[in-house]
């Protein structure tokens, strides 16, 4: 199962919110609620969230063996 906590405690340590995600880079509601509930996203979404954050790809998802 893929994880997206890390996203969270990435998102809180950066000058980024939600609302900055949704507002000024584009990031749509969907995308976030994805987040939330640890729903599937593309690695195209994935990649913009790393830009935006300027982070690696373990900051924002995670792999969990179920």
């Amino acid at each position: 199962m893929i994880d997206y906590k890390p996203f969270w405690n990435t998102l809180k340590n950066s000058k980024e919110t939600t609302y900055t995600l949704i507002n000024i880079h584009h990031v749509s509601s969907a995308t976030i609620d994805k987040l939330r509930k640890n729903r599937p996203m593309n690695t195209t979404t994935l990649n913009d969230l790393c830009r935006i954050l300027n982070c690696e790809l373990q900051d924002i998802a995670q792999y969990i063996p179920i």
